[in-house]
Order: structure tokens, then sequence, then C-alpha cells
């Protein structure tokens, strides 16, 4: 056991004896693992490689959350994930017409359907700005002082970055506040749907798969972006590979990992395991009910429901997964060893044992910045201390979760946009910084429809949520219920008033409001905004003591850790995912279950008939009726998905899995089970990332759908 210990400490921490045996790392463009793909894998990894791969992944983003993809023609055409694409899918759905359950294909690009409210985003260009951002920042600020000028400073780069070059311009931080770097994007907002198989086949499994292997599922969508009503030009994408990957091939994942959490403290940790995680998957479990019980009451409202159930359903099973790795003792034993060798390295002089050290000196930078370790560690657990004392009251107030209702959602955006656009770019909240402010209202513009019914079945929900956690006499449950309003009512009638009263279904009416300004909002009457600024001033006064007590400490804290790290180890280690572009690699290979039990690479087609068979074609095991009538069409053998060691996460949902030539060989669409704990430790014993095979693409479009002129241009042929 002890072995097995020392071994995680070493992935986590990344020392250079373990990385040079290691797949692990979710890399910076900027920053990538040259040496270690040269010294392991022979493979040069050249200027031209990263250019192309850089300029032709895609982010997405839409209300329903955010993915990867990539672009496979020179004309906008880009892939990503089933279930990726599945809100916009929904959002062009309607009664009698369900796109998500049944598929579409758009034979000619006239047929192309347009996305309400989906935008991409390619990097452009990395510029480090951690010496401006850090200047900003007097050591004797006090920690609002701090955190005002730091943004303000992020703001101001970010507004001067996008007046020069008219790209979308995030400041990101890096390390938990070691680095700051400026992305600049190129942003489209015309995308329309192409293709998207049956829910039934890019799902297959449902959840009781989720997070399985083996896998059979098509879980691929095509969109393309436009550009003044044409396809954009796209002189950066990846090509089609018809072959695919073979066993032990390297391979590439470019993508946008969301978060990870491998940098952080041990206390941190804990503090998740014992108060967030156990939070959350409460909240989950809860939203998960309602939604099931709206969605067995009629067909269409199963329809309605499905895209925000499948969300609900899959974080939870990620959580549950995360909270399982953290109550696994060699994990957390790993975490502490790393801890104690990082703190043990940068503290010990360069030519005396650290035990026979007879006083500290600051002459040395990296044994000043060991030295400062200590005080570091030390702060982030007492920060945890005072988080836990309020972490209730901000997530369900501030990070809405106590409404969980697009409706309430944009209310509260638009109360605060009268309230922030008067101030200067530098001292608004960021989200509604200068930068941002086109992404924000494309998406609150959004003609997307919403379903009344469905609103208040989520809303109902999550009010009860927040009464069982605050209390039904907690101060906040009267604004909230409407007590010193209407006389009060219970959650269930509380959200039935507010959803059928307001006017913010129509888009039309959300775009006055924001118009109008300070003075349209305060003379509104409808409910949503009544509440959201009956609200407003508990939720900001939490959402200060975040920022002034929790955020900018810890950013300081893990600024001086980062600083003891880089000096001891170098950048030897990726920094955590903040759902910006990375690199990982590995190897295609399967893995062992059991000492007698091995599972290949890849699975088949003919794999999903016999599972489908065995298990009598039962949800969630039933074949489309296209795939069910084709079955002689296809060759079984055709390899469906398959499994490789590369480092990624949630938010590497519809990453292009590329080759040494930088081909696309598959498209990221899960992980098994066993990788849930790289949330916060790398492993890839069992651990594995799923995608969908490229062969198995090309033969279902072939011979099920067909789609000939999507062929053609994935192919050439």
């Amino acid at each position: 056991m002890k072995r097995t210990h020392a071994a995680l400490a070493l992935l986590v921490l990344g020392v250079t004896a373990m990385t040079a045996v290691s797949d692990e790392g979710m890399w910076l463009p900027n920053d990538p693992p040259r040496e270690q793909l040269r010294a392991k894998y022979g493979f040069d990894l050249t200027d031209a490689w990263l250019k192309n791969a850089m300029l032709a992944s895609v982010r997405l983003i839409s209300g329903g959350g955010g993915g990867s993809g990539g672009f496979v023609s020179p004309d906008g055409l880009f892939v990503t994930n089933h279930h990726v694409a599945a809100d916009s899918v929904q959002k062009l759905s309607t009664p009698g017409l369900d796109l998500y359950a049944d598929g579409f294909y758009a034979v000619t690009r006239d047929g192309e359907l347009k996305c309400p409210d989906l935008e991409i985003n390619v990097l452009q260009e990395i510029a480090d700005v951690t010496a401006e951002v850090n200047a900003a920042v007097k050591p004797d600020m006090k920690p609002a002082e701090a955190f005002a000028a730091r943004r303000a400073v992020m703001s101001k780069i970010e507004k001067e970055s996008l007046d020069k070059t008219g790209l979308r311009s995030d400041v990101v931080t890096l390390y938990n506040g070691g680095l700051y770097h400026l992305y600049r994007y190129k942003k489209y907002t015309d995308v329309r749907l192409v293709f998207s198989p049956e829910k039934a086949v890019a799902g297959f499994g449902g959840d009781v798969d989720n997070f399985e292997y083996p896998r059979m599922n098509l879980d691929v969508a095509f969109f393309r972006a436009y550009e003044d009503g044409k396809p954009a030009r796209t002189p950066h994408f990846f090509r089609w590979s018809e072959a695919g990957p073979k066993e032990n091939d390297l391979v590439f994942v470019t993508g946008h990992p969301g978060t990870t959490q491998r940098l952080e403290t041990l206390a941190r940790l804990k503090h998740r395991r014992d108060f967030t995680l156990p939070y959350t998957l409460a909240r989950l479990r809860t939203l998960e009910a309602a939604l099931l019980q709206y969605s067995e009451q009629h067909p269409e409202k199963r329809r309605q429901a499905a895209t925000d159930l499948h969300s609900v359903a899959n974080a939870r099973k990620a959580f549950s997964g995360q909270l399982q790795g953290l109550l696994d003792p060699a994990v957390m034993w790993a975490k502490r060893e790393a801890e104690i060798d990082l703190v043990l390295k940068a503290n010990a002089p360069l030519n005396e044992p650290f035990e026979t050290r007879p006083h500290f000196t600051d002459k040395n930078p990296r044994q000043k910045a060991g030295w400062a370790l200590f005080g570091a560690i030390e702060e982030v657990a007492a920060i945890q201390k005072k988080y836990a004392a309020f972490e209730k009251e901000h997530a369900l107030l501030e990070a809405g979760h106590a409404f969980f209702s697009p409706l309430f959602s944009t209310a509260r955006h638009i109360v605060r946009l009268a309230d922030e656009l008067p101030k200067p770019s530098a001292d608004r909240l960021r989200e509604y910084r200068d930068s941002n402010l086109d992404s924000l209202k494309f998406s609150l513009f959004s003609p997307a429809p919403i379903y009344p019914e469905l609103e208040k079945a989520k809303l109902t929900a999550s009010l009860t949520f927040l009464a069982e956690n605050l209390g039904g006499e907690h101060p906040v449950m009267d604004v909230v219920l409407g007590r010193d309003v209407f006389g009060g009512a219970n959650p269930a009638q509380r959200a039935e008033g507010l959803v059928s009263r307001t006017k913010l279904s129509d888009p039309a009416e959300r775009k006055r409001l924001v118009d109008g300004g300070k003075k349209a909002v305060d003379e509104s009457k409808d409910p949503m905004i009544l509440l959201a600024k009956a609200v407003d001033a508990e939720a900001r006064k939490l959402r200060t003591r975040y920022e002034t007590e929790v955020e900018e400490p810890e950013r300081r804290a893990y600024a001086a850790i980062a600083e003891a790290r880089f000096l001891t180890l170098g950048k030897s280690v990726a920094p955590d995912a903040t759902f910006t572009l990375r690199l990982a690699f590995g190897t295609v290979k399967g893995y062992e279950v059991g000492r007698d039990e091995k599972l290949p690479f890849h699975t088949t087609f003919g794999q999903a008939f016999e599972k489908h068979a065995a298990l009598g074609g039962r949800e969630p095991f039933d074949l489309p009726k296209r795939w069910l009538d084709g079955k002689d069409k296809l060759d079984p053998a055709t390899p469906f998905n398959f499994v490789s060691t590369a480092d990624t996460i949630g938010g590497n949902s519809g990453s292009p899995v590329l080759n040494r030539a930088g081909e696309l060989v598959g498209v990221n669409f899960d992980r098994n089970r066993h990788g849930l704990v790289r949330n916060f430790v790398y492993t890839d014993v069992q651990a594995r990332h799923i995608a969908v095979h490229s062969r198995a693409v090309l033969e279902a479009l072939r011979k099920l759908y067909p789609a000939a002129p999507l062929v053609k241009e994935l192919t050439g042929k």
C-alpha cells in the first residue's frame, strides 16, 4: 500500500521522474509538452501541427452549457457530440417534431437550421499578462481592495484587446493565480445544424452505461459556422481519417476541459469532500427526481425535459464519482504526501540536507518561496473554515441554485445590467464587462422556446430545496415565497404565480427592459423581475463576502504555492483545467478489469446489435428503427467506440481525437468510471477516455442515413 501511495503522490506532483513515463497533462497551446513527446514517443510536435490544431479547434457555448468540437472541412463544417448539441437540437424541435429523439439531416445547405443561441469560439492567440495583472495588486492592499484592483486591470486588458483586435478577449487565471493569460477568440454566432442522429443510438445505454465501458454510441453531431450569411471559410481543419486508430497508436485530444482540482491543497479537497460535494449531490438528486416525475406525465413533457434531465443526471453521476475518489484513502494519502514532498523540496537548501539547515536565508528565490509555502498552505486551510459558514447561502442565492429556471437567470441579468452598465467597465461585475456584453446579450435575447409547465416544476423543486437547506424561518424565505408582498405561498404556489405572470418568455420584452435601463426595470411589475430585485441585495452581499474572504485570499495563497512549485519543479505540471484550449496525449489501448478479463481497445457495430437483442430492445438499449432495418447493410466488424489513456475531463466532450498526422480519428464523448478520479489525480491503470471511431461515423452516414454530400465533404470522395 505504501508503494501505491508514493506512486500516486508522484502523479499528483508531476515530479520529473514520473512525468517522463506518464501521459498526464492538459497542456497549454503556448507551452506544449514537446520534450515529453520526443522522449517517450519520438514525436516532434511542430509549430505547424500546433497552429492547425489551435485554429481548427472549436469551443461551444450555449444556454445549456458548453463543450468542444473541431472544424472538419474548409467550409465551416464542424463536429461535436450529440449530447453537446442536444441543447440546440432541443430548441430547434417543436411539438410533433422531435429532432433530438428522431434525428436530423440537411441534404442541402439551404436546409441547415440556424440555432437560436449557440456561440462558438476559435482561439487565435494567447498573451501572457501576468506582470500587468500582478502589478495592479499592491502587497499592502486589503482583500477587497486587491480584488477590485485585479478585476479592474483584467477588464482594462480585455477592453483594450477587444478595441484593438475586434476579437473576444478573456483574461484567464492559471495555476489558481500563478499566471494570467489573455485569450483572443474569433467568435461565430450564426451556427446551423447539419446532422444529428437519433438519441437512441447517440446515447445507447443511457444513464445505465454512462461513464462505463464497453460502449456503442454514435455520439456525434455536425454544425456549420456562417459569416455574413455564407458558410465560413475555415482553411484550418482536421482531415477525417477513413482508417481510424490502431491499438497502441499515439493520439492527441484537443479540446476545452472544464475544471480540475489537481493543484488544490489537501485542506481544500477535504472541504470539497465534506461540504461541497454532498451539497451538490443533494441538489442534483432533488432536480433529477422532479424532472423524472415531470417526464412521466406525458410524451410531450418527456420531450421538453429531455436535455435538462440528461444534463442533471450526467452531473449527478460525475460528481458521485468525484466523491468516491475523495473518499478513497489512497487518493487523500497521496495528496498529503505530495504536499509534504513539495514543502520539503522547496525548503531544502541547495547544498545541505533540509534537516541540518541552521537558519532560513532569503538570498535564494527558491528558498524564499519555499518558506512562504508554509503560510500559504495554512491560509488555504483557514479559508475553508470561513467558507463553510456561508457556502450554502452563497450557492443558493448568488449562484442561483434556489432558482433553477432560465426565467430567473434572465431576470437577474436584466436587473443587474440596469445597475452595472452605468458604471465604468472596470468597476462592473465580471460578467457585465464591455468585452463580454455581446455574448451575454446574444444569449439573453435568445428566441429559444420556454415551456411554462416545465419551468414551474423546476422552480418548485429548487425553491423547496432552498427551504430544506435554510429552514422555513430563514429571513430570505419571506422574500422568496412572497410573504412580505402577497401574503405568502408554498414553493409550488409561488412557482405557479411567478411563471404564469412573467412576460420574460418573450425576447422582445427582455430587450425592452434592457434597452430601457434602470428606469424600465424600476417601473416593471413583472413578478420575476421583482423577485430578482428582492433577493439581489443579499445575493450581492454574499458574493462580496465570497470574493473578499475566499476568492482573493485563496488566489494570493495559491500564487505563493505556484511560485514555489515553479521554482522547485519548473512547469512540469500542467495547470488545472479552465474551459480553455488544451492538448492532451496518450495511447490507444484496452485495460484489465479482473485477473482474467481484458477489455479490448474498441467495440463494434455487431456488439451494439447483440446487446440490443440480449436486453430485449428495451430502453435505454433500444436501437432506432433505421438501424434495425438497415442492420444487414452494415459491416458488423466496424469499430464503433475506442479508448485511450489521454488526459480528459468534463468539457472535453466533442473534442477531436487526432493521430500523429493531425488527422481526426475519433470524437471524444465520455470517460469510464475509473477516470472520474482524474479531477484530482491522473491514473492510466484503468482510467480511459472514450471516443467515437472515425470509421463508424462514415459507415453509418454512407449506409444508413444516407448522407452522401456530408461524406463527400468529410472525405473529398
